[in-house]
C-alpha cells in the first residue's frame, strides 16, 4: 500500500512539474510574441529580414529611451533567459536519464549552475524520477562514466537503518577498533566503536569480508568511498578498489553495493591491502572540496578550483594542497557514539603543462600545496624520511655552523667581487632538509629560533611531532626493516638537540662501538663527537666496548642521579635542574643498544626510573614480550611507518641513511664549542677563493656604476625595494615578486622557472610553485610597465633558447651590481685616494643584508657572501686610514662589527689599533664585547690568536709607561 502511495505521489509531482515545464518552454515565448512582437527594434533592427546599418544602430543607441524601447530591451533579456532555461532543461534531462539506471533516488538539484539551472533540475528530476525511477532499480551492475564516478564516490553515506543488528564481538586485543552500526532500535545516525582485528572471524563480519586484505570497515554517517580510500589506503583515487571488492554483496539491510554514490549506515565494507596500489602520479591532486559536491572534479563547478588565466598563454594551474593521510587500518581512530566524521573531499581537476612565458595572476593568499610526504615530512633518497621537526633541528645546527663560518672568515686586503653564494654547510643529500627545515625554523639560531620539540623522532597519527623525551612508558624498542634507519634518526635527533644551548643542558647518548659501526658507513671509525678530547662539554656521544659495559654505565648514571635527588629531597631531575643550589645541570641521558635478553632485566630496572631521572633507553631489535617488560616494541617499515597491531604514540618514525648520519655527526663535530687556535690578523691572508661551487662557473656581473641611469632602480641590499625616477613603487607589487627579483639579481645570467620555484618555494609541489613564480614575474612586469609608461617587453626578459628569465641591465639598475662594480674598480685601482673614494661608494651602496626580511635559506647564503665582501671593504678602508686617522679607522671597523658581530678578525683589527694608540681600557672592552657575542655560539670563546693579540697590545702601554 505504501509503495502504491509513493508511486502515486511521484506521478502527481511529475504531472505538476510537466505542467510548469510546459508553461516555461511554451508559454514564455508565446507571451513575449503576443505582447512585444519583434524585440530587437530598440537597437535599430526593426524587421527580422532586414539587417540594420551602422546609422540605424547609432541612432537607436544615441536617442532617448522611451517606454516601448525599454519593454523591447526587457523582452530581449527574457528571450535570452528562456534560451538558457531550454539549454539547462536539455542538459538536466540527459544527466537525469543517464543516471536513473543506477540511482536509487531522484536526481538532486545543484546550485552550482545558478537559479535557472536549479529550476530546470527540479522540474526534470521530478519527471524523470517518476517515469524511470522504478524501472532503474531492477537494472543491476550498471556502471557510471568516469567523469561522474569520483563525484559519486565522494557523496556521504545514506542514513538508512539496518534491517538487522550486527552482533558485537569480543576481541582479546583491545587496541584496534573499527566502527559498526548500532542496533536497529537506535537512530540510524548513531554509531559505536567495537573492538575488531583486521582478519578476525566473528559474527559481526559477513563471511565474504572476513579475509579482506586490509580488514573491514563499518559504515557510519558521513562516510563515503572517497574518504575511506584516503583514510585507509592513503590515496582517495583508490575508492574503485573498495567498490570492486564489495560490489554485489548483500548487506544486513537487504541491499547491495551497486553504485559508489550510495552506501548505507551499518554496511560492512571489505578493504584492499594498504600497499597494493602504486603511488599517485601527483600527490598534490588529492585535495578536498566540500562533502556532497557532485561536480566530479570539474573546475567550472568547483568553487575551490583555480580560475583560468585570461591571457593568451596559460600558466600551469595550481592544485590545492593535499590532506595528509593520518590513519591506516593498523592505526585507526575511535569514533564514539554519535560522533560526526570529517566531511568528504574532492580533488581539483588535473592540469596540463603550460607555456614558457608567464601570464595570469594568482592571489597572494593562494593556499599552499605541500610537497612533503604524508604526515608532514621530507623524503630522502633512496628510502629515508625525516619529520619536519627533525628537519628544523638539523637546520638549526646548519644555522649555527653558518655563524661559526662568519666568526672564522678572513678579511683580504684585496676584496674579491663575486656574486656567488657561500657553499651550504650541509652535505648535498641534506640540502633539501636544510632548506625546508630552515623555513619551518623561521630564522637563524642566533636570533633565538629553536625547533618545536626536543629530540623529535617522528609524528603521531595527527601529524604532530613526537619527542623521544616525552614518550609515555619506559622507553622505546624498534625492529623490522626500518629499525636501523630509525636508530640513526634517533641518534641524530638527540645529538642535534640544543646545539646552541649551554653545554651542560645538551643530551648525552651512550652506545656501543659495534652498534655505531652498523649505523655508520662502512670504514667510518666508531668514535665520539670529539675524539681529541678538546671540547668544552666533554663527550656527548659516549662509545663503549659492548652492551654490558653500556648498561653498567647507564646503571651508574641512575645511581648518581638518585643520590642527587635524595640529597636535595626532591623527586625529579626536572625539579633539580630548576634549582640553582646544586653543582651542575643533569641533561637527558639516552642509552642506545642492541636488544639482548641477557641484559633485559637490568635495562628494565633503569627504565623504571625513566621519567624521574630523565633516562631514556632505546633498544634496537626485537625481544620476547617477557624480556622487554614495559618497553614497547615497534615494528617499523623501511619508510618509517609503524606497522604493529598495538597502539603507539608515534605513527611514523624518521629514518636516515648511513651517509646522512655521518654528515649530521660531522656537522655536530664542527659546531661544538672548543678552544681554537684561530688566525692572527698579522698573519699573511690566504689567497682569495671564490665561493662559487666547483661544478658551476661564476656568473659575470653586469658593470654598473653607482650613477647608472635606468628606468627602474632595484635595491636588494637590505629590504627589497623598487623605484623609478618618480619615487618608490609602493603599491601593486606582490611579495613574491620582490623575492623573485632578488633571486634574479643574484643570478645576472638568469634562472629557469624550475630553478626559481625550487629556491623560492622549496616546500611546495612543483607545478604549484612554478605557477606562483610565473604569476610573480607577470605581476612585476605589469607594475614596472605601468610605473614607467613603457609597454614593450623589458625589465625581466626571457630567453626561449635557454628558458631563463633575467633582469635587463639596460633598463634596471641593481644596487648589488653597482656595489660589486665599485669593489672591482677599487681592487684594480693603483691610486690610493681614488681607491679609497671608490670603496666608500661601495659602502654607501650596502643598505643591509641581502633580501632582508625574507626567511629563505638561499638568501642567507647569498647574504653571507655580500656581507663578508663589505667587511673586507671596511677593513681595507681602515688600512688606508690607520696611520694618519686611527679614530676614523676604528669607526669604520666598528660599523663593520655592527654588520657582523661574530667575525673575530674585525675585533683583532680594532684591538691592534687601540693598542698602538695606548688605550688598554678600549682593548679590554673590545675583547669583552667579543666574549659576549661568542657566548651565543654554544659557549664559544675567543681564539688563542685573539687573546695573544690582546695581551700583546696590553703590554705596549705598560712598556710605554716604564720608558
Amino acid at each position: 500500500m505504501l509503495r502504491v502511495l509513493a508511486i502515486g505521489g511521484r506521478l502527481l509531482r511529475a504531472l505538476a512539474a510537466l505542467v510548469v515545464l510546459a508553461g516555461f518552454t511554451g508559454g514564455v515565448p508565446w507571451l513575449l510574441v503576443r505582447l512585444i512582437g519583434w524585440p530587437l527594434d530598440w537597437i535599430g533592427w526593426t524587421q527580422p529580414g532586414t539587417l540594420p546599418g551602422l546609422d540605424d544602430l547609432t541612432t537607436a543607441l544615441t536617442t532617448s529611451w522611451y517606454d516601448d524601447k525599454i519593454l523591447a530591451l526587457l523582452a530581449t533579456l527574457g528571450w535570452i533567459l528562456w534560451l538558457l532555461f531550454c539549454r539547462d532543461v536539455i542538459v538536466e534531462a540527459i544527466e537525469a536519464s543517464s543516471g536513473a539506471s543506477h540511482r536509487d533516488r531522484p536526481h538532486r538539484p545543484s546550485l552550482a549552475g545558478g537559479p535557472i539551472r536549479w529550476v530546470a533540475a527540479v522540474l526534470v528530476g521530478a519527471i524523470v524520477g517518476a517515469v524511470l525511477f522504478d524501472a532503474a532499480r531492477v537494472v543491476a551492475g550498471s556502471t557510471t562514466s568516469t567523469a561522474a564516478a569520483d563525484a559519486a564516490a565522494r557523496r556521504p553515506a545514506v542514513p538508512v537503518a539496518a534491517a538487522q543488528t550486527a552482533a558485537p564481538m569480543v576481541q582479546s586485543d583491545p587496541t584496534l577498533f573499527v566502527r559498526v552500526s548500532s542496533p536497529a532500535v537506535a537512530p540510524a545516525t548513531t554509531a559505536t566503536a567495537l573492538p575488531l582485528t583486521a582478519r578476525h572471524d566473528g559474527s559481526g563480519i559477513p563471511e565474504w569480508a572476513r579475509d579482506a586484505p586490509g580488514g573491514a570497515h563499518h559504515v557510519v554517517r558521513g562516510d563515503n568511498l572517497w574518504d575511506l580510500a584516503a583514510e585507509h589506503l592513503g590515496d582517495p583515487h583508490r575508492w574503485r578498489e573498495i567498490y570492486t571488492l564489495n560490489r554485489g554483496h548483500v548487506q544486513a539491510n537487504g541491499y547491495a553495493l551497486t553504485d559508489p554514490d550510495e552506501i548505507h549506515v551499518g554496511w560492512v565494507l571489505a578493504l584492499p591491502s594498504h600497499g597494493a596500489a602504486p603511488a599517485p602520479a601527483n600527490p598534490a591532486d588529492d585535495k578536498a572540496a566540500p562533502s556532497g559536491s557532485a561536480n566530479g572534479g570539474n573546475p567550472a563547478s568547483n568553487p575551490g578550483a583555480e580560475p583560468a588565466p585570461t591571457s593568451e598563454e596559460s600558466p600551469a594551474p595550481s592544485t590545492p594542497p593535499s590532506t595528509p593521510a593520518t590513519s591506516t587500518t593498523l592505526q585507526p581512530s575511535i569514533s564514539p557514539p554519535g560522533a560526526q566524521l570529517p566531511e568528504s573531499s574532492a580533488p581539483a581537476a588535473p592540469a596540463g603543462e603550460s607555456s614558457t612565458e608567464p601570464s595570469g595572476d594568482e592571489p597572494d593568499n593562494a593556499p599552499p600545496s605541500s610537497d612533503h610526504d604524508d604526515e608532514g615530512g621530507i623524503t630522502l633518497p633512496p628510502d629515508g624520511w625525516v619529520s619536519l621537526g627533525l628537519a628544523a633541528t638539523i637546520a638549526a645546527v646548519a644555522a649555527l655552523l653558518r655563524l661559526q663560518r662568519r666568526r672564522r672568515a678572513r678579511l683580504t686586503l684585496r676584496p674579491l667581487a663575486t656574486i656567488e653564494p657561500q657553499p651550504a654547510p650541509v652535505a648535498p643529500s641534506l640540502l633539501r632538509v636544510d632548506t625546508i627545515g630552515g623555513h619551518h625554523l623561521g630564522s637563524d639560531l642566533g636570533d633565538g629560533a629553536t625547533p618545536a620539540v626536543p629530540a623529535p623522532i617522528g609524528v603521531d597519527i595527527d601529524g604532530a611531532e613526537v619527542s623521544l623525551f616525552e614518550l609515555p612508558g619506559l622507553g622505546i624498542a624498534v625492529h623490522g626493516d626500518g629499525a636501523e634507519p630509525t636508530a640513526r634518526a634517533i641518534l641524530a635527533a638527540v645529538l642535534a638537540t640544543g646545539a646552541g644551548e649551554p653545554a651542560d643542558t645538551r643530551p648525552v647518548v651512550v652506545t656501543t662501538a659495534g652498534l655505531l659501526t652498523r649505523l655508520l658507513p662502512e670504514g667510518t671509525p666508531a668514535t665520539g663527537l670529539d675524539p681529541d678530547g678538546t671540547a668544552f662539554d666533554g663527550e656527548r656521544l659516549i662509545v663503549l666496548a659492548d652492551t654490558a659495559t653500556a648498561v653498567t654505565h647507564f646503571e651508574a648514571e641512575m645511581v648518581t642521579r638518585r643520590r642527587l635527588l635524595d640529597t636535595f629531597d626532591i623527586d625529579t631531575i626536572t625539579a633539580l635542574n630548576a634549582r640553582t643550589d646544586h653543582a651542575e645541570t643533569q641533561p637527558p641521558y639516552v642509552l642506545l643498544i642492541e636488544a639482548s635478553s641477557r641484559h633485559a632485566a637490568r635495562v628494565d630496572a633503569v627504565a623504571a626510573h625513566r621519567a624521574a631521572l630523565d633516562l631514556h633507553p632505546v633498544i634496537l631489535g626485537d625481544l620476547d614480550r617477557d624480556d622487554r617488560a614495559g618497553i614497547p616494541a615497534m615494528q617499523v617499515d623501511a619508510d618509517g611507518t609503524v606497522t604493529d597491531d598495538e597502539s603507539y604514540p608515534a605513527a611514523r618514525l624518521s629514518t636516515l641513511g648511513a651517509d646522512d648520519l655521518a654528515a649530521v655527526l660531522a656537522m655536530l663535530t664542527d659546531v661544538l664549542a672548543r678552544p681554537e687556535a684561530g688566525t692572527d690578523v698579522d698573519d699573511p691572508p690566504a689567497e682569495p677563493v671564490s665561493a662559487a661551487a666547483e661544478t658551476e662557473a661564476a656568473e659575470p656581473v653586469p658593470v654598473q656604476a653607482s650613477d647608472t641611469s635606468a628606468l627602474v632602480q632595484l635595491r636588494v641590499l637590505g629590504p627589497v625595494t623598487v623605484a623609478t625616477d618618480a619615487g618608490p613603487i609602493a603599491t601593486g607589487m606582490r611579495n613574491g615578486s620582490y623575492t623573485a627579483l632578488a633571486l634574479l639579481a643574484a643570478h645576472p645570467a638568469g634562472r629557469t622557472l624550475d630553478q626559481l620555484a625550487a629556491a623560492l618555494h622549496p616546500d611546495t609541489e612543483t607545478n604549484v610553485a612554478v605557477k606562483r613564480v610565473r604569476t610573480d614575474i607577470t605581476s612585476a612586469r605589469r607594475v614596472l610597465r605601468t610605473a614607467t609608461g613603457h609597454d614593450e617587453p623589458m625589465f625581466i626578459v626571457h630567453d626561449p633558447a635557454t628558458g631563463r628569465y633575467r633582469i635587463d641591465p639596460a633598463t634596471v639598475a641593481v644596487d648589488l651590481w653597482q656595489m660589486l662594480t665599485a669593489i672591482d674598480r677599487a681592487t684594480n685601482e693603483t691610486d690610493d685616494a681614488k681607491a679609497l673614494a671608490t670603496l666608500r661608494q661601495a659602502v654607501e651602496l650596502y643598505g643591509g643584508d641581502f633580501a632582508d626580511g625574507h626567511d629563505h635559506i638561499w638568501a642567507t647564503d647569498y647574504a653571507t657572501t655580500y656581507r663578508h665582501q663589505i667587511l673586507t671593504v671596511y677593513a681595507r678602508i681602515a688600512e688606508f686610514l690607520e696611520t694618519e686617522q686611527p679614530d676614523q679607522a676604528v669607526a669604520a671597523l666598528e660599523r663593520a662589527v655592527d654588520l657582523d658581530p661574530f667575525n673575530e678578525e674585525l675585533y683583532q683589527r680594532i684591538i691592534r689599533i687601540h693598542g698602538r694608540q695606548h688605550r688598554p681600557d678600549a682593548v679590554r672592552r673590545t675583547l669583552r664585547r667579543l666574549e659576549e657575542q661568542l657566548a651565543d655560539l654554544g659557549d664559544a670563546e675567543p681564539s688563542h690568536a685573539t687573546r695573544r693579540i690582546a695581551e700583546r697590545q696590553l703590554r705596549k702601554p705598560a712598556m710605554h709607561a716604564e720608558s
